[in-house]
This record gives structure tokens, sequence and C-alpha cells, in this order.
């Protein structure tokens, strides 16, 4: 009952309730990133979701366009500004993914929607995690956030969807609460590189074993 009708009717209410209630919040961090990220100010990312749908996920931008002497964007980590890094630590540059809890793409608790091309690389006990609507936080990000290795992060994912209740999602959102703010500048760090090796460890496991499994 929980899973089926009542998370999907509490996203509603609370995403409503805090666009509501944070919208003078939400204004100041966009005109925050305008003024020192320049624009846009959101970004939109293709991400699969529930049963493999692709949707594009929205954030607040944390990384400047500086181009190089040839017209090519410099590396993300000299994109990424101090700001930016503020934004990344306390999880602010992802509220903008309350439109697409709203919009039913996603839930507040969840595994986190990871990139397409991961799609293959996944074992069979793994894409469990495409189940159910992917989160704005979930457990493997409460329980260490970019800090744990990718097997120990989708072992949570699926332990979060074999156990999904009521009292999973409350302990997902106080676990988030200290890991937000327990954690140092590591978390910050860039996204893009933690997350880019995940195909390349898998590709080289499948390559060097014939399976996904470690």
């Amino acid at each position: 009952m929980y899973s089926k009708y009542i998370k999907r009717i509490l996203d509603i209410i609370l995403s409503l309730v805090i666009l509501i209630l944070f919208c003078w919040l939400y204004l100041i961090v966009a005109i925050l990133v305008r003024v020192k990220l320049g624009s846009p100010i959101l970004f939109k990312q293709q991400r699969p979701g529930y049963k493999e749908k692709i949707f594009g996920i929205y954030k607040f931008r944390t990384m400047t366009d500086e181009r190089d002497e040839n017209g090519n964007l410099l590396p993300d980590k000299d994109r990424l500004t101090s700001f930016g890094k503020l934004l990344r630590k306390t999880s602010l540059d992802e509220i903008p993914e309350l439109l697409n809890i709203l919009k039913g793409d996603m839930s507040f608790i969840g595994p986190r929607p990871l990139l397409p091309e991961y799609l293959p690389y996944y074992t069979d006990k793994e894409k469990l995690r495409h189940t159910v609507r992917p989160g704005l936080t979930g457990l493997a990000q409460a329980s260490g956030r970019n800090l744990v290795d990718w097997d120990t992060r989708l072992s949570y994912d699926v332990e979060y969807v074999e156990n999904l209740s009521f009292k999973m999602d409350i302990l997902v959102i106080i676990k988030t609460i200290k890991t937000v703010f327990g954690h140092s500048e590591q978390v910050a760090d860039d996204t893009n590189a933690i997350e880019g090796n995940f195909a390349k460890i898998r590709q080289e496991r499948l390559e060097k074993t014939g399976k996904l499994e470690a």
C-alpha cells in the first residue's frame, strides 16, 4: 500500500509545500547562479528512471563555461568554482529536482538516477534499482554519497528496493541530513569524474571474468 499509493501522494504534497514555502530560497540561489556562473541557470540531463524510462533531470548549474584558446570547454575540475562546490556540498544544486518529483519522474527517496550509458553494466540484481522511481536522495547517498565504491553503492540501492517502507524512507531522510552536514569538501568533488569510471570498471571486469558480478 505504501510503495504503490501513499509514497506518491506524499511526494506530490511535500514537493508542492516545499516549492511554495521555499520559493524565496530558489530565487536567491537562481540569482547567485546567474551572477557567479552565468546562464542558463538550470541544466537538464538525461537519466533513466522507473522501468528504465529516460527523463530529463533538472539541476542548478555548478560550473562555468570557461574554454581554452581553441574554444573547447576546460576540464570539469577547472570550471567547478568554490560557489559550485558549496551548492554541491549542501545539495542546493539539486533542489530543482522537486519539479521532477512533482511531474512523477522521481520520488524524494529512491536510488539516485545515474547515466543512461550505465544500463548495460548492471547485474540482474542491481537492475532492481529501476523497479522504483529514482530519488532526490537514497540509501547509498545517505550512507556516504560519493565516498563509497560502486559495488557498495549499488548494493545499498538493492537493499532499499527490497525493504521499501515508510520506516525505511524516514531512516534515509535522517541519515541524509547527517551526511550532508557531516562530510567534508570530498562530497563536492567533480561528480562527473567520480561517476564516469563506472562503465570502465564494469567493462574491465566483464573482459577479465566474463561476467559483471564481483
